[in-house]
């Protein structure tokens, strides 16, 4: 099936506004095995609207064209759409229904101009949205189906996911029960995880099963992507996959599906009535704020210490009367004791980094230094990371704390780390 993406707003086309949604888009129809063949970018220009739409609706059989549906004069959608398919826009009873119940469960006043949003073309369908006023609705122009979403992001993403992406698989006549598995890893490149995964689609001989991965350094995405005639199908050609990547990948997977490294740290602490001080030097925090936002992390992380500089390190972990040493792994064993001995919590980690001098280039680079204590225990590791700036203190917070998840979950702190640049 050949599918079109129309991104409207003068926004999205300037620049002025980073075409997210876009990019969500491709992402979520590749997952269920739909690609996108053409993306377009339109400003809010009348004619420039219907000579996209027209072009559109005679090459491909899709289309899903986001933005320009809300209540201000530059909100075009339903206007251009109506024109390139010859009918009148009319009121839609049901849905300004459904945008008053909106606005008085909220307390708030309709403003006149949201009526326009209740305004499409007569043979339109309605793509309900249970979370904004902003209307979607199916139509043909052309040869094409045309689906039009809101470009508020969570507006469009429940949009798609509930409504359009079933229709489309309906429409490609694939068969409609589908899943997407996931995989989480850190320490592997890609190339290095694709040649570990070598074959496993073979598993499941009727070639049901897609294999694929991206990357978003400093993790790589392995993605399962299995088709079946319904969920018990897919259950039994997943399980001998999923049991083959897990062997073959083994500890270097931090989290599956929906959960995310921090998550996975949470949620080992909590179950042990656990608790975490943390020390960060060039991360800004970063590691501390990942953990902070996820709910339960107020009784689990207690301390975060933040600073460039090792004397204030030491003494904001009442190392008084220490001579700040240079960053070495003894020195990590050393903060992290005494972050855990001030704060009272069970777990500290320390996390230290020593960036080399010189330029912020490819070729930079950090050395990094990472301590674990509990009451009795302490762990340590030394990495070097060759990149940019930005590279290093990503790669350091996902160290850190991989390294903790390893802790925490009885697996070595010091296996090989690969920080192939992808």
């Amino acid at each position: 099936m050949l599918i079109e993406v129309i991104c409207t707003g003068d926004e999205v086309l300037t620049g002025k506004i980073v075409n997210t949604n876009f990019s969500y888009m491709a992402q979520k129809l590749e997952d269920v095995g739909l690609s996108v063949r053409w993306g377009t970018t339109i400003g809010d220009d009348r004619d420039t609207l219907l000579a996209a739409f027209l072009h559109a609706a005679e090459r491909a059989d899709a289309v899903i064209v986001n933005g320009g549906l809300g209540p201000t004069v530059d909100d075009l959608s339903q206007e251009i759409a109506a024109r390139a398919a010859g009918v009148e826009l009319v009121l839609n009873e049901e849905w300004l229904a459904t945008m008053e119940a909106f606005f008085a469960k909220r307390s708030r006043v309709m403003s006149p101009n949201n009526r326009k949003q209740a305004m499409l073309p007569i043979t339109s369908e309605i793509l309900d949205n249970p979370i904004g006023t902003a209307c979607g609705f199916a139509m043909d122009i052309g040869k094409a189906r045309f689906f039009f979403t809101p470009g508020v992001p969570r507006e469009l993403r429940r949009m798609l996911e509930e409504q359009i992406i079933p229709r489309l698989l309906a429409k490609s006549g694939t068969q409609t029960a589908i899943r997407l598995k996931r995989f989480h890893s850190y320490g592997l490149g890609e190339s290095h995880v694709d040649e570990m995964l070598s074959g496993v689609e073979a598993l499941v001989p009727d070639g049901s099963v897609k294999l694929g991965f991206r990357a978003h350094y400093p993790q790589i995405e392995t993605k399962l992507t299995v088709r079946g005639a319904d969920y018990a199908d897919i259950d039994a050609k997943l399980a001998p996959v999923v049991a083959e990547i897990r062997k073959r990948l083994g500890n270097f997977i931090l989290a599956e599906d929906d959960d995310t490294l921090e998550g996975v740290i949470l949620k080992a602490l909590a179950r042990d009535d656990g608790s975490l001080a943390l020390v960060e030097t060039f991360t800004g925090g970063q590691m501390a704020a990942r953990i902070m936002p996820l709910p339960g992390a107020e009784k689990v992380l207690l301390r975060a210490t933040v600073s460039r500089d090792l004397a204030e390190i030491y003494d904001a972990v009442g190392l008084t009367g220490a001579e700040p040493l240079e960053i070495t792994r003894e020195t990590a064993e050393a903060v992290a004791r005494a972050a855990r001995n001030e704060s009272g919590t069970s777990h500290a980690l320390a996390v230290l980094i020593e960036l080399d001098d010189g330029p912020d280039r490819i070729d930079f680079g950090g050395t990094i230094c990472i301590g674990i204590a509990t009451e009795n225990h302490v762990e340590s590791r030394r990495s070097r990371i060759l990149g940019g700036r930005e590279w290093v203190r990503l790669g350091a917070v996902e160290l850190g704390l991989d390294c903790l998840r390893r802790y925490l979950h009885g697996l070595p702190v010091t296996e090989r780390i690969d920080f192939e640049r992808t």
